[in-house]
């Protein structure tokens, strides 16, 4: 059987791609396109983000 690797994002990463989310300047879609993630993931990391801020 195939086994599915998960990616693993570094605190950096996922800082980034939260802030390219609170900035506001492309849509969720375009920012997980552009990062190979899913849109629910940078979601959450936007909302971690802004509720630790």
């Amino acid at each position: 059987m195939n086994e599915l690797k998960r990616n693993s994002f570094s605190g950096q990463q996922k800082a980034k791609v939260a802030l390219d989310a609170v900035r506001g300047l492309k849509t969720i879609n375009e920012i997980a396109q552009e990062h190979n993630v899913h849109p629910t993931q940078v979601r959450q990391w936007k909302k971690e983000l802004v509720e630790q801020a």
